[in-house]
Protein backbone atom coordinates (compact mmCIF):
# COMPACT_ATOMS: atom_id res chain seq x y z
CA UNK A 1 0.00 0.00 0.00
CA UNK A 2 2.68 2.42 0.76
CA UNK A 3 5.74 3.29 -1.80
CA UNK A 4 6.19 4.54 -5.14
CA UNK A 5 2.52 5.88 -6.27
CA UNK A 6 0.43 4.23 -8.44
CA UNK A 7 -2.70 5.61 -9.17
CA UNK A 8 -6.14 4.31 -11.44
CA UNK A 9 -8.50 7.39 -12.73
CA UNK A 10 -11.57 7.62 -14.22
CA UNK A 11 -12.15 10.37 -16.29
CA UNK A 12 -15.55 12.11 -18.23
CA UNK A 13 -15.91 14.67 -20.61
CA UNK A 14 -12.16 15.50 -20.29
CA UNK A 15 -12.44 15.56 -16.65
CA UNK A 16 -10.77 13.67 -13.70
CA UNK A 17 -13.93 12.01 -12.69
CA UNK A 18 -12.28 9.63 -9.87
CA UNK A 19 -8.95 8.95 -8.87
CA UNK A 20 -8.30 6.01 -6.94
CA UNK A 21 -4.79 5.64 -4.67
CA UNK A 22 -2.98 1.62 -5.73
CA UNK A 23 -0.26 3.01 -3.45
CA UNK A 24 0.77 6.45 -1.80
CA UNK A 25 2.84 7.74 0.19
CA UNK A 26 3.66 6.87 3.89
CA UNK A 27 2.74 10.58 4.64
CA UNK A 28 -0.74 10.44 3.24
CA UNK A 29 -0.36 12.79 0.73
CA UNK A 30 -1.63 10.41 -1.92
CA UNK A 31 -4.83 10.10 -1.27
CA UNK A 32 -5.08 13.92 -0.24
CA UNK A 33 -3.94 15.33 -3.28
CA UNK A 34 -5.60 12.65 -5.00
CA UNK A 35 -9.21 14.18 -3.85
CA UNK A 36 -8.03 17.81 -4.57
CA UNK A 37 -8.33 17.23 -8.77
CA UNK A 38 -11.41 15.36 -8.78
CA UNK A 39 -13.09 17.97 -11.91
CA UNK A 40 -9.97 18.89 -13.10
CA UNK A 41 -9.17 18.93 -16.88
CA UNK A 42 -7.20 15.91 -17.53
CA UNK A 43 -4.76 17.84 -19.39
CA UNK A 44 -4.04 19.81 -16.53
CA UNK A 45 -4.11 17.41 -13.88
CA UNK A 46 -0.43 16.24 -14.03
CA UNK A 47 0.94 19.64 -13.22
CA UNK A 48 -2.59 20.41 -10.42
CA UNK A 49 -1.46 16.71 -8.73
CA UNK A 50 2.08 17.35 -8.32
CA UNK A 51 1.80 20.69 -6.82
CA UNK A 52 -1.03 19.57 -4.61
CA UNK A 53 1.33 17.49 -3.40
CA UNK A 54 3.50 19.35 -2.22
CA UNK A 55 1.34 21.00 -0.51
CA UNK A 56 0.41 17.94 1.93
CA UNK A 57 4.24 16.12 2.03
CA UNK A 58 5.77 16.14 5.14
CA UNK A 59 9.11 15.76 3.78
CA UNK A 60 11.74 18.53 5.05
CA UNK A 61 11.98 20.79 1.91
CA UNK A 62 15.19 22.44 3.25
CA UNK A 63 17.07 18.99 2.68
CA UNK A 64 18.22 19.43 -0.76
CA UNK A 65 19.01 15.31 -2.54
CA UNK A 66 22.36 15.53 -3.82
CA UNK A 67 21.72 13.08 -5.98
CA UNK A 68 18.64 14.74 -7.80
CA UNK A 69 19.59 18.49 -7.26
CA UNK A 70 15.93 18.77 -5.50
CA UNK A 71 15.00 18.71 -2.38
CA UNK A 72 12.23 15.58 -1.36
CA UNK A 73 8.88 18.14 -1.27
CA UNK A 74 9.85 18.80 -5.09
CA UNK A 75 11.17 15.09 -6.15
CA UNK A 76 8.17 13.63 -4.05
CA UNK A 77 6.09 16.13 -6.93
CA UNK A 78 7.58 14.53 -9.74
CA UNK A 79 6.87 10.71 -8.83
CA UNK A 80 2.82 11.78 -8.21
CA UNK A 81 2.74 13.66 -11.90
CA UNK A 82 4.61 11.05 -13.64
CA UNK A 83 2.31 8.17 -11.47
CA UNK A 84 -0.94 10.52 -12.80
CA UNK A 85 0.31 10.73 -16.55
CA UNK A 86 1.20 6.82 -16.71
CA UNK A 87 -2.92 6.37 -15.35
CA UNK A 88 -4.29 9.02 -17.43
CA UNK A 89 -2.36 7.17 -20.91
CA UNK A 90 -3.28 3.99 -19.84
CA UNK A 91 -6.70 5.49 -21.11
CA UNK A 92 -5.57 6.52 -23.60
CA UNK A 93 -5.95 10.38 -22.40
CA UNK A 94 -3.45 12.97 -23.23
CA UNK A 95 -2.40 14.41 -20.41
CA UNK A 96 -0.71 17.47 -21.38
CA UNK A 97 2.74 19.28 -22.21
CA UNK A 98 4.97 18.12 -18.87
CA UNK A 99 6.54 21.53 -18.35
CA UNK A 100 9.52 20.00 -17.36
CA UNK A 101 9.96 18.81 -21.00
CA UNK A 102 9.33 22.38 -22.26
CA UNK A 103 12.16 23.77 -20.36
CA UNK A 104 14.76 22.02 -21.33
Amino acid sequence: MFGAPEVKVTVKDGRIAAVEVLRGAPCGATWEAAQRIVGCPADEAPVRYSLETQYFCSADPSNWDPLYGKSPVHFAADVHKHALRKALESLGVEPGPDPEDEAR
